[in-house]
């Protein structure tokens, strides 16, 4: 991993109209990641910038140094309906940076204040700094914290994910979270095909979430669109040799089979069902709207 070198920048909008997602909007405080995740769909978006979906979006990252101040300006908008926003769709908003920029504890600090809800999604227990917010976005509009697990395996952890915390880490602070009163989960994803799809791999994770309170768990299995299939093959080459024809072969459009997801799709349902996990349809119940929103930054 080559060392990360930041660029403050300043952004015209922080909150993104999406479509397709199950939800409408999303925020993000970074854009590239160190966390180096060899199947990060997010690595494509480097390439709109000119850079490229590898090393670049691992080591060349940049911070939106003023989207706290404007995304107040957008939530206090009288056409802000505030929708659900979801945090960090396309980088992790606690990657290390965050611990001196803290962007997102400012972010989640906004939401609370105009009772907008949001989810969370990341791989870091730094989200722990924030807990106190987070507790008051869950009173007052809705939270919740998805945190990414793809295996419990240390080895496939260092090869996949080489710059996040271990698993385990992100199990104790989904608990804490949980024992807060903060719904969180696991994000089951991606599912790599004959790396950690096995009934034993995804059961060991399913029963870690269990114990550590989760209370719903998402999954996908792996999607590779053309800047991040070179780079996932070139981890499968050096790592695992003997499934590069197998990827090749499989990942010819940005989906697997068919089949293949199919099969995925019953073994998750049938551990969620066992574990008492729901999935991806379950949406809890934020907490009644106050009749007045408080002034923004009054």
């Amino acid at each position: 991993m080559a060392r990360a070198t930041y660029t403050e920048i300043e952004c015209k909008s922080a909150l993104n109209r999406v479509t397709n997602m199950g939800f409408n909007w999303s925020l993000n405080p970074y854009k590239g990641c160190v966390h180096a995740c060899a199947y990060c769909y997010a690595r494509a978006n480097h390439s709109y910038l000119g850079l490229n979906a590898g090393e670049d979006f691992e080591s060349k990252l940049f911070v939106k140094t003023n989207i706290v101040g404007v995304l107040r300006r957008e939530l206090a908008s009288r056409y802000w309906k505030r929708d659900e926003v979801a945090i960090g769709t396309s980088t992790d908003p606690y990657q290390p940076t965050e611990g001196k920029y803290r962007l997102t504890g400012g972010i989640i600090s906004a939401l609370a204040d105009s009772s907008t809800p949001a989810h969370l999604v990341t791989k870091s227990p730094l989200v722990i700094r924030d807990i106190d917010e987070l507790r008051r976005l869950q009173e007052r509009a809705g939270a919740r914290v998805c945190f990414t697990i793809t295996t419990l395996d240390p080895d496939i952890w260092r090869i996949m994910e080489p710059g996040t915390a271990p698993p385990p880490q992100r199990l104790r602070a989904m608990k804490m979270l949980t024992e807060a009163g903060i719904p969180s989960g696991i994000f089951l994803a991606p599912v790599m095909p004959r790396i950690t799809d096995s009934e034993d791999a995804l059961r060991a994770i399913f029963e870690a979430a269990s114990e550590a309170g989760a209370t719903f768990c998402w999954s996908s299995p792996l999607r590779l669109i053309p800047p991040v299939r070179d780079h996932y093959f070139e981890t499968i080459e050096r790592n695992y040799p003997e499934l590069l024809d197998r990827y090749r072969r499989n990942y010819q459009t940005p989906d697997t089979p068919a089949v293949y997801r199919e099969f995925i799709r019953e073994r998750i349902n049938r551990l969620r069902a066992e574990y008492g996990l729901p999935g991806e349809g379950a949406r809890p119940t934020p907490p009644p709207m106050p009749m007045q929103l408080p002034l923004i930054g009054a």
